[in-house]
Formats: C-alpha cells, sequence, structure tokens
C-alpha cells in the first residue's frame, strides 16, 4: 500500500476502535491533518452512534460539519471521551511531535481533556528519538525573534514558516537540528520562554494508544 491507502487504513481502524466506547451522548475530539481526515471520513458512517464532536482546527471544523456531525465549542463541553489525531513524530513511549498543519496549539488543548488520546499514524512516523521532524512552536507575532534566539540557545535552528498564520492569528518557528533525548525537559525548557503560546512536543501529554499503519496491516500500541 502507499502512504495515502495507509492514512485510509488506520482511519477506518481508528473509527472502529473508538465505535464502542461512544453513546448517544459521547463528544469526539478530532484533530488536524491529512491523517485524521481519513478518520473523519471513516467517523461519519458512525455518526448516528454518537453526539457530535470538538475540532482542534477550523479546517477539521469545516470537514465535520460537511459531514453532517455536530461541531460544539470546548467551553460548552463537560466531557470528551477521546480524541483522535495524527502525528508527525512518535517515539516508543508514545511521546509525539505535532504541529506540521499548524494546529499545536488547539491539538494540545483538545488532547489535555480527553480521557483517551488514541494516535494515528503511517510506519513512516516511528522514530527512535524525536527530532528529526522539525519542531513546530508557535510563537507570539511581535515575540518571533527574540523566541528564535532563545531557540538557537538551546541548540536549534529556527526558521520562520513564511506566509502562514495559526487559526490563533500567531505565527510559527519549525525548529531543525535537536536530537529531543528527554522530550518532557525539552517541552518544560521551550514552554518557560516569554512569547511562546505552545509547542509541538506531545511528552507530557503523550497519546495513550497508537495505531500503525503497515504494509501487512494496523498495529496497535499502548502506553
Amino acid at each position: 500500500m502507499n502512504q495515502d491507502e495507509l492514512k485510509q487504513a488506520v482511519g477506518r481502524k481508528a473509527a472502529e476502535y473508538i465505535e464502542p466506547l461512544l453513546n448517544s451522548r459521547s463528544i469526539v475530539g478530532v484533530g488536524t491533518g491529512s491523517t485524521a481526515n481519513c478518520f473523519i471520513d471513516a467517523l461519519a458512517k458512525s455518526a448516528h452512534t454518537f453526539d457530535g464532536a470538538v475540532a482542534s482546527s477550523e479546517a477539521t471544523a469545516e470537514r465535520l460539519a460537511g459531514h453532517g456531525i455536530a461541531v460544539y465549542d470546548l467551553n460548552n463541553v463537560d466531557e470528551l471521551l477521546v480524541y483522535v489525531d495524527g502525528a508527525d513524530e512518535v517515539n516508543p513511549d508514545l511521546e509525539l511531535i505535532k504541529g506540521g498543519g499548524g494546529a499545536l496549539t488547539r491539538e494540545k488543548i483538545v488532547a489535555s481533556v480527553a480521557k483517551k488520546f488514541v494516535c494515528i499514524v503511517d510506519a513512516s512516523k516511528q522514530v527512535d528519538v524525536l527530532g528529526n521532524y522539525p519542531l513546530p512552536v508557535e510563537v507570539i507575532p511581535m515575540a518571533r525573534s527574540s523566541v528564535a534566539r532563545k531557540l538557537v540557545a538551546l541548540g536549534g535552528e529556527p526558521v520562520y514558516r513564511q506566509g502562514v498564520v495559526t487559526d490563533n492569528g500567531n505565527v510559527i518557528l519549525d525548529v531543525h537540528g535537536l536530537s529531543i533525548t528527554d522530550p518532557c525537559d525539552m517541552e518544560d525548557q521551550i514552554n518557560a520562554i516569554t512569547g511562546v503560546v505552545t509547542q509541538g512536543l506531545f511528552a507530557k501529554r503523550p497519546a495513550d494508544v497508537l495505531l500503525v499503519g503497515t504494509s501487512t496491516g494496523v498495529e496497535e500500541i499502548t502506553r
């Protein structure tokens, strides 16, 4: 199978995985990106079995609504049963780098509320050590240069993602050259930089379940 077919397979598997957890009052958190889109398309077939969804981006909200799935503001939701999203990298501890699609802050918020975080990827996203994929950092626009200098001091090479404004009105620095052997510590260090909104390390809130699309089927890994 090619990469698109692997994404579709793991998207279908995620919809099947969460279906037994759902009831007519359930709210599902939904991520952003091409793999999450495959999950949304598969989830639509079970739309009658749950109440609605919380979206991690405007693009995801639009796709959900296009399938007739009710989209709720997180502020109006008491409980989020499960959050399903992709990742740009995942290590053996199910710690992630996310944010290639620019929705990292809202993704992190939704993941923090969900009782269970199911991450869906194809096998190319699995790594031993995070950092080969550039780490996205969402930054208040006026702080872009000052934050970049501090990221350099941490050993990174930040690159301004030209022409991208997040749903929150901020900009993104993609940090190259990091070998993230202690993801929780790196998450703390970057979060402590004034002007950083958040960064794409999901280490303090890793995935609970990883579904991996491979050439021989979908593998399930539980933390």
